[in-house]
């Protein structure tokens, strides 16, 4: 085990809200922080922020001068120890790139680059790989909790060689985010670009949630007539208890339902929100359009998180929806729901988000796990359970304590080369059978009532056809033998286990 040295200098290049929210943290645990970014004013701003809580003794503006190519970060190479630690917090793509040239020739062997941005894990390997020809440790390190947490305690997901993460673990473990238990929530999420693949699939499981969440409020909103206050003292509720306690987004979600603005005669501030996700589509945040490409390309079904990001999609461009509104001569305007117990119908209500938020994750991990048998980084999904218990966006209590004892028996299930596929836990199918008949409820409710309801009604689909024997790709199969010439398989001859090419074609019509 590499020996950690005692950080008592970093540096942190690119200030915006998280990068800033983490310069503080670092001085405030006592290093000594210099601050490099494009923007003059986002650095006065942090210096401003630390002179009033008294740690502008910790902070230092180094000002870069561009050349021709690269910035030229001499200064800020000179204020560091050895060996250099480095703070990425930058745009995804070629900014990194271009920050890691203009370092180049001030790195000497050892130096650190731990790259917090929200990256994709093929510029994280790519760059590892430029690295390690000059003794340069790169760790991809994803970061959860948004600029609040970034500025108190963010959870903290590295990934990298186990040499390199023992140099940076104990310095993360001081400013990560701490469980109800004090335990960080920061540990080794395994070798390569893996530290930063686990972040992105991360935010698609978030997205899933937010997505099964807003859709609920939707129904409680419009279909159940319920005011801000009732909204609001029912999603805190749900986290008090059951499958969806000490949610993050539940939680979030009451605080923001009952929200004032004392600024506007006390109106409710989300009552203000135009119905626009801009996110994915400005390029601000690319970890769900790559998340979504990632369960394709490792054939894994996830439906709730895939079409949570098509409502995105369709919800950022409201010029289009107005067009389209138009030319159909109107919308489908949710109805109120007739319904008649409410608490029992609110009771189903919960079941159904509890359920599409334990699919969300069972999708989620399915696609870590295809991927790490894929890149051969060997996470550590006890680790990568505990960076999730606090800290992070998808942190929910009830869900972890759900699926920690099937990660804990993991290694033992790769050593019988079996899948981790939690659809295959009993635990876990328990809950998600038991959610079934409320979440058809919902959903059968919502669509008499013209609710938009795609994560709801998604993972109700999901759960059907992923444990179901005969599903209507029957006739898929024969379509594709007909024009193509596929093959099939027939009933009656024994299953195989995986994936592969029929034995069968029949000639439907001659060429």
């Amino acid at each position: 085990m590499a020996q950690a040295p005692d950080f008592k200098k970093l540096a942190v290049i690119g200030c915006g809200s998280m990068g800033g929210g983490m310069a503080q943290l670092f001085a405030e645990n006592g290093l000594h922080v210099s601050l490099s970014d494009p923007s003059d004013q986002a650095i006065d701003y942090i210096m401003q922020q630390a002179q009033k809580i008294g740690i502008d003794g910790r902070i230092h503006k180094h000002k870069v001068h561009h050349g021709d190519k690269f910035p030229d970060y001499k200064s800020l190479c000179e204020s560091l120890g050895s060996p250099k630690l480095f703070v990425f917090s930058l745009p995804h793509g070629t900014v990194g790139d271009a920050v890691l040239e203009g370092l180049m020739p001030y790195l000497e062997k050892g130096d650190i680059i731990l790259d917090c941005a929200n990256e994709h894990w093929e510029n994280t390997e790519r760059r590892q790989g430029k690295c390690v020809v000059r003794g340069i440790r790169y760790i991809g390190c994803g970061v959860s909790g948004g600029y609040q947490a970034a500025r108190r305690g963010p959870s903290m997901c590295p990934g990298s060689d186990d040499e390199s993460l023992d140099i940076v673990l104990p310095l993360l473990r001081k400013v990560a985010a701490k469980d109800a238990r004090g335990r960080a929530c920061v540990g080794k999420a395994g070798l390569g670009g893996a530290g930063h693949y686990v972040k992105m699939i991360h935010n698609g499981i978030e997205h899933g949630m937010m997505s099964a969440i807003s859709e609920a409020w939707g129904i409680m909103n419009w279909g159940l007539g319920m005011d801000n206050e009732e909204v609001g003292a029912t999603f805190g509720k749900w986290n008090q208890d059951g499958g969806l306690r000490g949610t993050f987004l539940i939680d979030i979600t009451a605080k923001i339902s009952t929200m004032k603005d004392p600024k506007s005669n006390d109106e409710y501030v989300l009552n203000t929100v135009v119905d626009k996700v801009v996110q994915d589509v400005c390029g601000e945040e690319g970890t769900g359009v790559w998340s979504n490409e990632e369960a394709v390309a490792q054939h894994i079904p996830a439906p709730t998180l895939t079409t949570s990001h098509f409502l995105r999609l369709a919800s950022a461009d409201r010029g289009q929806r107005a067009r389209a509104q138009q030319t159909f001569g109107g919308d489908w305007p949710a109805q109120k729901l007739d319904v008649q117990d409410k608490a029992q119908f609110l009771e189903d209500l919960r079941m159904a988000v509890y359920t599409s938020c334990l699919a969300a994750f069972v999708q989620g991990l399915n696609i870590i796990e295809s991927a790490d048998r894929t890149n051969k980084w060997y996470i550590n999904y006890t680790e990568v359970l505990q960076i999730w218990r606090a800290g992070c966006i998808i942190q929910a209590d009830g869900i972890e304590e759900l699926i920690r004892p099937i990660m804990e028996g993991y290694q033992e299930v790769q050593k019988k080369g079996d899948s981790m596929n939690m659809l295959f836990h009993q635990h876990v199918a328990k809950e998600l059978k038991s959610g079934m008949q409320p979440l058809k409820k919902v959903v059968l409710k919502a669509i008499e009532g013209d609710h938009v309801i795609p994560a709801l009604g998604a993972t109700l689909d999901y759960l059907k056809y992923s444990t179901s024997l005969d599903l209507p790709t029957q006739m898929t199969e024969a379509q594709l033998d007909y024009f193509g010439k596929h093959m099939y398989d027939k009933k009656g001859d024994p299953d195989t286990a995986d994936p592969v090419m029929g034995k069968y074609h029949f000639e439907w019509k001659p060429a």
